[in-house]
């Protein structure tokens, strides 16, 4: 079999047991370092919801809000919340 017939696995397995032969060892995973791993609290859990819609705006106030950079979405959505009636 040639290595571009294999899959990632395949190649990742194949890779461990040539470190293993090395005497390069990996990281062991044990069931309580699973665990533990799985019991950290994640990094970034969205504290409210947001729901898409569709909102028309004229072309060049569009540009002016993507043009401002990344997040624009967002920097508008609080301007608008902020002055909301």
């Amino acid at each position: 079999m040639k290595n571009d017939d294999l899959t990632d696995f395949e190649r990742g397995l194949l890779e461990s047991i040539g470190q293993m032969k090395r005497g390069e060892f990996a990281e062991v995973h044990t069931p309580e370092s699973i665990t533990a791993r799985l019991a950290r609290p994640v990094a970034s859990v969205q504290k409210s919801t947001k729901r898409p819609t569709t909102l028309r705006l004229d072309e060049a106030a569009l540009a002016r809000w993507r043009a401002s950079g990344k997040g624009w979405q967002t920097r508008a959505a609080e301007l608008l919340a902020k002055h909301a009636p």
